[in-house]
């Protein structure tokens, strides 16, 4: 008999050791060989070499973990996150505790048909989320008594910040240039004000509203209720505002709405605030979901997206993004704000936390977290302990003199941290999660004992009878539609099976990079752990975040080339402004402040030039080659004609037209040699990753996009982060934190978020992210990212002419296609095409940027080649159907592609009368007989839903049909 025991595997030799990059990429190496071949190289080798210029290439392998050793490698994470010590917070200041419902955890936060979305620049197939944001809106107008709200912003500091600039706009400067802000506002929204003010030239003056001088003041910011609880007279202080012709803004906190006088019953111009306590975690700061909403005057001086009802080549109700002309990637340095992004997962959270609730509901938990904080209040008195506020909503502020410090520490032991006002002052904020045994800690600390039973039978109500809300606080039947559990899954079901989202087909998408979000890297996010975090907890409490932070810094210089990283910048556009808010500091301090002149390429995205007029900054425009380079002798030219002003170039790489520019490196001397400064736009890092680092080719500072590069998912437009890098001479012009001086240099420009580490919640992702690729897999999903460019690129040159390429005939990450081609042959536009594609059930790419008329594909690393076969296969069938009606087999104007995208109403009517037949309408492809994705709106209007401007839900009934 033969001895088989040696054949046996053993228990080790049947563990996975697959590392997690090959999950993460998505060609196999059959494929890679395959797709090789058809670019016409050897191997990855060749392709980089001929590709990457060879001067900015580097040679040193990066600093990082080694390949992670299993698909969930948590354990390093999971130890640094149980460092961290949870207590009950009640230290307020706009960050609360709050309850997460389940269903809405599993149903939005952890479901990738809603957090791997785009921005919704597509209308068709983004029905479901534009829905929810309406919802969102109308949620804020509504508790806000404005006309319009839009669909969130990053924070409430940023968007506090956004207020002030959009009243000095509506007011044309006839007030002068100083803004009056509350001293009752959040400190850290009065640090964000004043370090956006001062670059733009506008003095903040910091004041009681009650008695400010307002003469020559253009607008005024009041929180309501103030961050130690006091409710202000509101009504009186407007008044008084309005006849010294100062416009106001209130920064409002959306539960205390639910019970309090809205601001737009008063007379205010715009209400700001957060809607974090709406469902969605502290996260250390975040992400959540701001607001700003205003009065209908202003709708086009908002900033940020804004969700509108238009209508559908059939009539049917339709949404879409409004008023776009306003933002930055169309007005560029004239934009109402270099926003590019806000919060819609979030925001999504927030409006479905007010529909699972409802009117009645959310009344309930305002009611109860009012009644909460006047029990603690009289709970004190009764001991003979001053409170401050007689009237508040949530916040109780508590004068003992000399103690507070004290109070403090016993309160920490008893597990709760409160507020440390100054040394003589403490505030307890109170949310829905408080309970009766955190009230006993509390009155504990101050040496005191209360009955919560008994208190609750005698208190009375602190809100002051002039204030308290007498009309329904969400009056819309969205807000009541969904009482069961059952009707609030089916219709979250609904409304994501709208969508494409990058969990149904691949969105190759331009200058996006969507690339996959691994559920290994999201789960962490919702570890109570990193959730449950106040920003502003002692430091000694958030060990884990701490270690996490740093790691993640270290890592991110380690790729960048960089000295230091920041990462409080929230988003890509606030790293943008940090890093020209650096640049500017830098020449400040060298006493160049005549130094504001920015070189931005023609080609360059929107944001940078909207970036550089917040940063004080004068744009001069460099001009582009025919092969979309950077014109080298106009930027000399230039260089040399701002010799004396030039304060920075703004430059992409690889650029905005998806190419290595060869001469980047003289690039960066021509503008040392004159005084400036390089930032580099990171929105494309996600073909350099381990092949090059920008801070060792010229650049003086970067942002880097962890919601491209590092994974953090688009969020159907939002939450994402921008961190920037800096040179060592740029470190000390930082950003930095007053609540949180570990979090920057004393010699920063101010804060650019109002928590110290931005969206820290996230930041798991991108650690996780780089802890399981190390350093070998980071570089193999730059070449495969590379790779898929030029297979893609490949194969649609059949078709469309591949607009620019390197000097090697290659392209970088991304490839722009012709269709002006299509155009000019056949009078199909690019609008046709990207409308088709979606009936061959794909996003489309970038439309028209950088250059109008074409398409930008950037398919990422993460796509296999049977995804990017079906795509490309796609577009050329497209360019078949294109070239039918070139020769008149289809009418110009009855056509597949002109009348696209087809929904299932349409090619199941009992008329039919187009030329060509249902089935090449529905199925333009066999597979799809499987697998169909159907629009649920034909297409949209937008010119019609400009002029018509509806931004909150209309009636229920519109949309029947869809229920």
């Amino acid at each position: 008999m033969t001895d088989t025991r040696r054949a046996r595997p053993r228990f080790d030799d049947l563990r996975d050791r697959r590392a997690f990059h090959s999950r993460h990429i998505g060609p196999t190496p059959q494929d890679i060989t395959e797709m090789l071949a058809t670019v016409g190289v050897a191997d990855i080798d060749e392709l980089i070499d001929r590709t990457v210029p060879h001067d900015v290439r580097q040679r040193e392998p990066m600093e990082l973990p080694t390949l992670g050793p299993r698909l969930t490698d948590y354990d390093e994470l999971l130890e640094m996150a149980r460092s961290n010590r949870l207590m009950v917070s009640m230290i307020g200041m706009g960050y609360h505790q709050t309850i997460t419902p389940a269903v809405i955890r599993r149903n939005v936060f952890e479901n990738p048909g809603w957090y791997t979305a785009y921005t919704p620049y597509q209308p068709e197939i983004s029905q479901g989320r534009l829905e929810a944001l309406l919802n969102f809106q109308t949620m804020v107008s509504e508790l806000t008594a404005m006309d319009l709200a839009n669909a969130s912003l990053l924070d409430e500091a940023t968007a506090a910040a956004e207020a002030m600039t959009l009243l000095h706009r509506v007011g044309r400067g006839r007030q002068g240039d100083c803004f009056a802000v509350d001293e009752a506002c959040h400190p850290q929204t009065i640090a964000v004000v004043e370090a956006r003010a001062e670059p733009i030239g506008l003095e903040v003056e910091v004041c009681h509203p009650a008695t400010a001088d307002l003469e020559g003041v253009f607008g005024l910011l009041v929180q309501y209720p103030g961050t130690t609880g006091a409710i202000p007279d509101l009504r009186s202080i407007i008044e008084r505002a309005h006849g010294s012709d100062t416009l106001v803004a209130v920064a409002a906190d959306p539960l205390a709405l639910c019970v309090l006088t809205p601001p737009g019953e008063m007379g205010a111009d715009v209400v700001v605030g957060s809607t974090q306590r709406f469902g969605v975690p502290m996260s250390f700061g975040g992400p959540h979901a701001a607001y700003i909403a205003v009065r209908e005057e202003y709708q086009r001086a908002l900033p940020g997206r804004l969700v509108g009802v238009s209508k559908d080549d059939a009539g049917r109700p339709a949404l879409r993004l409004a008023l776009q002309t306003r933002e930055q990637h169309i007005r560029r340095e004239k934009a109402t704000s270099n926003i590019c992004t806000s919060q819609v997962l979030l925001a999504v959270m927030a409006s479905m936390y007010a529909i699972h609730h409802g009117p009645e509901g959310l009344s309930k938990i305002a009611g109860r977290v009012n009644r909460v904080a006047a029990i603690l209040a009289h709970g004190l008195q009764e001991n003979g302990i001053e409170i401050v506020h007689d009237q508040f909503f949530d916040t109780v502020c508590i004068r003992v003199p000399g103690r507070a410090d004290k109070v403090i520490a016993v309160a920490l032991a008893g597990g709760v941290n409160l507020r440390r006002v100054d040394a003589d002052t403490v505030s307890a904020t109170v949310d829905e999660r408080t309970t009766p045994a955190d009230l006993e800690a509390v009155w504990k600390a101050f040496g005191y004992r209360a009955d919560f039973r008994i208190l609750d039978r005698i208190v009375d109500d602190p809100r002051p009878p002039e204030y308290r809300r007498t009309t329904p606080p969400l009056s819309h039947p969205i807000f009541s539609a969904f009482r069961s559990e059952t009707e609030l899954v089916r219709y979250m079901r609904r409304l994501v099976n709208r969508d494409i989202a990058l969990a149904r087909s691949m969105i190759p998408l331009g200058s996006c990079t969507m690339k996959l979000n691994a559920a290994t890297e999201m789960e962490p996010v919702s570890w109570p752990e990193l959730a449950n975090m106040h920003p502003f907890a002692p430091l000694d409490q958030t060990v884990g975040y701490q270690r996490l932070i740093d790691q993640l810094e270290h890592w991110l210089a380690e790729i960048t080339g960089f000295a230091a990283v920041s990462l409080q910048p929230n988003s890509g556009a606030q790293g943008e402004l940090a890093g020209l808010l650096a640049i500017r500091s830098y020449h400040r301090s060298r006493g160049d402040a005549g130094r504001d002149v920015c070189l931005i390429p023609s080609s360059a995205h929107g944001t940078n030039a909207a970036s550089a007029v917040m940063a004080g900054m004068r744009v001069v425009v460099v001009d582009c080659d025919d092969m979309g380079n950077v014109d080298v002798d106009d930027l000399k030219r230039k260089a040399v004609d701002h010799s004396d002003t030039l304060a920075a170039l703004m430059i992409t790489y690889p650029s905005t037209h998806g190419v290595f520019e060869t001469a980047v490196r003289h690039i960066c001397d021509v503008v040392h040699e004159h005084g400036g400064q390089v930032y580099l736009d990171g929105a494309n890092l996600n073909a350099m990753v381990g092949l090059a680092r920008p801070g060792r080719f010229g650049a003086d500072v970067s942002h880097i996009n962890l919601h491209k590069t590092f994974c953090i998912p688009h969020g159907g437009g939002g939450p994402g982060v921008g961190p920037i890098g800096v040179a060592e001479h740029l470190i000390p012009f930082m950003p930095n934190h007053p609540l949180a001086p570990v979090a920057g240099p004393p010699t920063g420009p101010g804060p650019i978020a109002a928590a110290p580490w931005g969206s820290a919640g996230i930041l798991a992702i991108p650690w996780m992210y780089i802890h399981m690729m190390g350093a070998e897999g980071l570089k193999r999903a730059t070449e495969v990212a590379i790779l898929n460019a030029n297979y893609v690129a490949t194969r649609l040159s059949e078709a469309y002419p591949i607009l620019y390429t390197g000097s090697e005939g290659f392209v970088a990450h991304e490839c722009i296609i012709d269709t002006r081609v299509l155009r000019d042959t056949c009078g199909i536009t690019v609008d046709d095409i990207a409308k088709r594609l979606i009936d061959y059930g794909f996003h489309a790419p970038t439309m028209s940027f950088p250059v109008a008329g074409t398409l930008m594909i950037e398919p990422t690393e993460s796509e296999g080649k049977a995804e990017l076969d079906r795509f490309c296969d796609a577009m050329l069938a497209i360019a078949e159907e294109a070239k039918r009606v070139g020769r008149g087999e289809w009418p110009a104007d009855d056509n597949p592609l002109v009348n696209a995208p087809h929904t299932c109403e349409d090619v199941t009517a009992d008329e039919w009368t187009h030329p060509y037949t249902r089935s090449e309408a529905a199925y333009p492809e066999a597979h799809q007989r499987a697998n169909k994705y159907w629009s649920p709106v034909g297409r949209i209007d937008g010119a019609y839903g400009d002029r018509n401007i509806m931004c909150s839900c209309p009636p229920i009934e519109d949309f029947a049909d869809d229920a």
